[in-house]
């Protein structure tokens, strides 16, 4: 039996939601999802074009969710983890659960935890014993070692690396191809920008870039 999905946002990270999705059910031995299509409050025309080429309905604003069909999920498929968080808080008073994806190719080690809302893109790398909140992103080729704890909202961008026993608070933001050393603590909604290295503690609400970080 498959399970309604709808996938919050047509820009470039919400469809690549979808072919997780596809990925998925293309893996398993029967379709999990069923793809009723997108939702989204101000979809570009360019959007909506590449979104027909996938042959995925785009079903409204996402106001559309609350009254969604009985046993509905959702993804919410930005980039951005203020702006996932922002749509979050919207969603969450209507009747429906956040799906959660790992794409055929990603690796989730043992005795870690995550909550609704997870995806795992392709090449996703997640060794043991890691703790991921609600809405985390994961995209292409991104690590997180150890034991370590990531908050609601976070984004690890591609290939970027977080090493073990480190904490990520709330909306943090890991640029493409940055770096996390052993044991640190990334703040609320700071931003580490791509190719930076971190190599010290980061306070909330800050952004740090460079080698090492600053």
């Amino acid at each position: 039996m498959t399970t309604g999905l709808v996938v919050v946002g047509c820009g470039g990270h919400g469809r690549e939601v979808l072919t997780i999705a596809r990925a998925v059910n293309e893996a398993a031995s029967q379709p999990i999802w069923q793809l009723l299509g997108v939702v989204d409050d101000r979809p570009s025309e360019e959007n909506l074009k590449r979104l027909q080429r996938l042959d995925v309905p785009y079903l409204g604003d996402v106001a559309w969710l609350r009254d969604a069909p009985p046993a509905t999920r959702h993804l919410i498929g930005i980039g951005d983890p203020r702006i996932r968080r922002a749509i979050g808080g919207r969603i969450d008073g209507y009747d429906t659960e956040a799906a959660s994806l790992v794409h055929p190719d990603a690796t989730i080690g043992p005795d870690t935890e995550y909550g609704p809302g997870f995806v795992a893109f392709a090449g996703a790398r997640v060794t043991t014993n890691v703790t991921l909140g609600r809405h985390v992103h994961l995209n292409q080729n991104a690590t997180v070692g150890h034991d370590s704890r990531l908050a609601d909202y976070v984004s690890v961008n591609p290939l970027a690396a977080v090493s073990g026993d480190c904490h990520l608070g709330e909306g943090v933001l890991i640029g493409t191809t940055a770096a996390v050393l052993q044991g640190l603590r990334i703040g609320r909604d700071s931003t580490v920008g791509a190719g930076a290295c971190v190599v010290r503690d980061v306070p909330d609400q800050v952004t740090v870039k460079g080698v090492p970080a600053r």
